[in-house]
């Protein structure tokens, strides 16, 4: 391929689908074209599921291009039906501005912004349309706009599809969601001269109504590309962890947790997530392919750092090892040196099994005493029986180490 973006992007498994990857090569062989992704800020912060979009983002800017990152202030209104079963919930006007400012910040560990000025080079750009779907008019918009959708052609796509083949409501508002996305394209190929949009797997229906909509009204191609979505080598989506999401934002989850969760992946997905979170060389990560066993912690680690210094910084990296260190090594006298963890505050009369629930080292009561009996809870380093109850003569501060296996721990803060 003559595009260097392609093929670092094919070669790392950024690429799922393409409109026309011969066209798209020969448009990207160019630099300086720009791309777009487009993310609804229902939340103010993004999550790991997010990251392969902007990764490829991130690629798309290192080889010479300028990224436009569209946030959704007015889709967010409506909600993507994107293989969902129920319908987000409306936001109102502040909640959506509190949450642009808390997206903006999760991106910019991994692109250069710029000022939107026509010499700012390949520095990507946020553009919010709410500026041209706010006020927009409805019947000017089904005159000039509505008239080149099929009900036919929409109705086929995965997204809807699979929604109303399982008998789930499909609100006409949300239908509509895919003709403003593709709205949203053919204003950024109009204002900006984008004809490249980038996305997850689930938005190849909406690309492909904006690629559609191009071609129809301007005669003019525009090219889709999808990313696969970020799972497990078991299929399962990542990002889900038992607090929740894996959050970006620092307000949300821990630089130290968000390390714990890379260093914590299962040894089949290691290599897939250096290709696509680390800047390791390709050929450095192909030498490690073969690596097996105990050898993968070592890898795990390289993976856990490689991505928590690009999202939380170089510098956060040398208390996240002095907190690992200290946290599961065998003495406790030191818990109080590791301040990168966060501490549960806990009663000394509160019950083992309710501790373990509530600072989800185990799923359930049940699956407490079964970790118990094995054998497999351990309070400062020794195993508890099923009867334990927290020391007595505990004060005020006192911290006590609490682990689940070898690799689940919180730090018990005493209350009283």
């Amino acid at each position: 391929m003559k595009s260097s973006f392609l093929n670092e992007a094919v070669a790392r498994g950024f690429v799922y689908q393409t409109t026309n990857l011969e066209a798209i090569d020969e448009y990207l062989s160019t630099k300086g074209r720009c791309g777009y992704v487009g993310f609804d800020i229902t939340a103010k912060s993004l999550h790991v599921g997010h990251l392969i979009p902007i990764f490829t983002m991130r690629l798309f800017q290192k080889h010479g291009h300028k990224p436009i990152i569209l946030v959704g202030g007015g889709t967010t209104k409506v909600g993507d039906p994107s293989f969902r079963n129920t319908t987000r919930p409306m936001l109102s006007d502040e909640q959506i501005e509190e949450n642009l400012k808390g997206i903006k910040s999760c991106l910019e560990p991994f692109l250069k912004f710029g000022d939107g000025s026509s010499n700012d080079g390949n520095s990507a750009i946020m553009v919010n349309n709410a500026a041209w779907l706010d006020n927009i008019n409805y019947l000017e918009f089904l005159r000039d706009i509505g008239k080149y959708f099929s009900i036919n052609r929409m109705i086929g796509f995965d997204s809807v599809k699979t929604k109303l083949s399982q008998n789930n409501s499909l609100s006409f508002l949300e239908f509509n969601y895919m003709i403003l996305q593709a709205y949203d394209f053919y204003r950024l190929f109009c204002d900006k001269g984008c004809r490249i949009q980038l996305g997850g797997q689930d938005q190849w229906g909406n690309i492909v109504c904006g690629v559609e909509l191009i071609r129809k009204k301007c005669e003019t191609e525009a090219f889709g590309l999808t990313n696969p979505l970020l799972t497990t080598s078991d299929g399962k989506k990542m990002g889900k962890t038992a607090n929740g999401a894996v959050w970006l934002s620092e307000n949300f989850m821990s630089a130290y947790d968000f390390w714990q969760y890379w260093r914590n992946v299962a040894d089949a997905d290691v290599i897939k997530l250096m290709y696509l979170f680390t800047d390791l060389p390709i050929d450095e990560i192909k030498k490690m392919e073969s690596v097996r066993g105990e050898e993968m912690n070592a890898l795990k680690i390289i993976l856990a750092d490689g991505i928590t210094s690009i999202v939380h910084g170089k510098n956060s990296l040398e208390s996240i090892h002095q907190s690992a260190r200290g946290i599961f090594n065998q003495s406790c006298g030191d818990l109080a040196k590791i301040d990168s963890v966060n501490r549960h505050p806990t009663e000394k009369s509160a019950s083992i099994i309710d501790i373990l629930v509530e600072t989800q080292l185990c799923s359930s009561r049940g699956d407490a005493k079964r970790m118990i009996r094995g054998r497999g809870i351990y309070v400062n380093n020794q195993p508890i029986t099923e009867d334990y109850k927290l020391p007595q003569d505990l004060s005020d501060g006192d911290l006590l180490k609490l682990s689940c296996g070898k690799k689940k721990t919180v730090i018990l803060e005493i209350k009283d």
